[in-house]
């Protein structure tokens, strides 16, 4: 597979991880079984930390495609730890979901605290903490290749750059040509500094 389509594969995958993340989040988890009511607990309730998670999974996508080769394993160890903290999020949430959802008993019965958990006598889990926890592993699959074929990837181009390639010739004459001064711009320098 070329440096490109493993770039755009990683991008993918990226993608699909805030897209699932995002997904689970706004989905129904659990239903609690009450003495008197069941209350429906949403992933927002369940996992207040997907969103955030899923936000940095789609900034990683532009920030890869500016960085360099060195930053490029940075931001792939970072990513790796976005998956982490969704599949731990998630997990949680599906372990303890009367734990994870006292507010939502709170708001509805009035009682707080460790007695509000006592209230449940059932819980119905839904398939989306599945799908955050698939997503997070998505996320982590990412952080990996990006890691291992990060340095691979073609580069931006000299766009992106604030250094220059070749040498300046300080003592040549300064041309006012306006085509000139705008490639200047482009390479990072300031044609109306004086040259020393």
């Amino acid at each position: 597979m070329t440096p490109s389509r493993l770039r755009l594969v990683c991008f993918a995958l990226l993608a699909l991880t805030a897209g699932g993340l995002l997904l689970a989040w706004s989905q129904p988890w659990f239903t609690l079984d009450l003495s008197r009511e069941a209350i429906v607990v949403r992933g927002d309730v369940a996992a207040g930390a997907l969103p955030p998670l899923a936000l940095v999974s789609l900034a990683m996508i532009l920030a890869l495609a500016l960085a360099g080769p060195g930053f490029r394993i940075v931001l792939g160890v970072l990513e790796v730890f976005v998956g982490i903290g969704a599949i731990a999020a998630a997990a949680f949430a599906a372990a303890n979901p009367a734990a994870v959802a006292i507010s939502a008993i709170t708001h509805a019965t009035g009682i707080a605290g460790t007695g509000a958990t006592d209230l449940v006598r059932s819980t119905a889990t839904t398939g989306w903490p599945v799908l955050a926890i698939v997503a997070g592993a998505l996320g982590i699959l990412a952080g990996l290749a990006i890691v291992v074929t990060g340095r691979a990837w073609p580069t931006g181009g000299r766009r992106f750059s604030r250094t220059r390639t070749e040498p300046v010739d300080a003592s040549a004459p300064v041309d006012a040509d306006p085509v000139r001064e705008w490639d200047a711009l482009s390479e990072g320098d300031d044609p109306t500094r004086p040259t020393p």
